[in-house]
């Protein structure tokens, strides 16, 4: 059985997170301790509301390290929502840079679309060499609920992550695969049946 930590920094839908990635038969456990974020088999950053907010909430906590040398090592993290955001070079909120931890390159902007925010469900468009998103038929949604996202995704491309995206008037990274690094815009906890094979993947991938 797998264990797996969902990171407490003070942001996030954490309960929900657990339920979710319990259902796949994973032990889970809710907590702020970096000991055991470092030596879990998969550890999860969630994230809601504003990029600096988290940015904060993870240098109060002093886990940016650890999330840097878990990816280093090869062992695996997945980040959702602003989880992912913050894995990003930095984010623009309100005229405001904040840096992020560095992780995948590039930065977080506002999406340019009539209506924001990005709020519901949508389609992805996965790439052949996805083991995140593996399983899919194409017409599954997954849902979202965000006002900023990753969209330079030629940059990713150039770094070699294979990205899954989506449409809301223009193109955006909905889910990024890098190595030992996962990332989904989207929240799998909520997005049904799509989600869970988002979770079951990920999870069957940890050993």
């Amino acid at each position: 059985m797998a264990n797996i930590v969902i990171l407490d920094y003070g942001s996030g839908n954490l309960r929900s997170a657990e339920r979710a990635v319990a259902r796949t038969g994973a032990e889970v456990t809710v907590t702020s301790d970096l000991g055991a974020a470092a030596e879990a088999d998969g550890l999860v950053v969630p994230g809601v509301g504003a990029y600096a907010a988290c940015m904060a909430g993870i240098e109060a906590l002093n886990a940016g390290p650890v999330i840097a040398a878990r990816v280093a090592a090869g062992k695996p993290v997945l980040g959702i929502c602003v989880g992912m955001q913050i894995l990003f070079e930095s984010g623009v909120e309100h005229g405001v840079e904040t840096k992020g931890l560095g992780l995948l390159p590039g930065s977080v902007t506002k999406l340019s679309a009539e209506r924001i925010p990005h709020m519901g469900w949508n389609t992805v468009q996965v790439p052949s060499g996805s083991r995140l998103l593996t399983g899919l038929t194409g017409d599954e949604r997954f849902y979202f609920v965000h006002s900023y996202a990753a969209q330079d995704l030629e940059l990713l491309a150039q770094a070699g992550a294979e990205v899954t995206t989506a449409t809301h008037d223009l193109p955006f990274a909905a889910a990024v695969e890098a190595g030992a690094l996962s990332a989904a815009q989207f929240h799998p906890e909520k997005s049904s049946d799509a989600g869970f094979l988002l979770l079951t993947n990920w999870v069957a991938g940890l050993r």
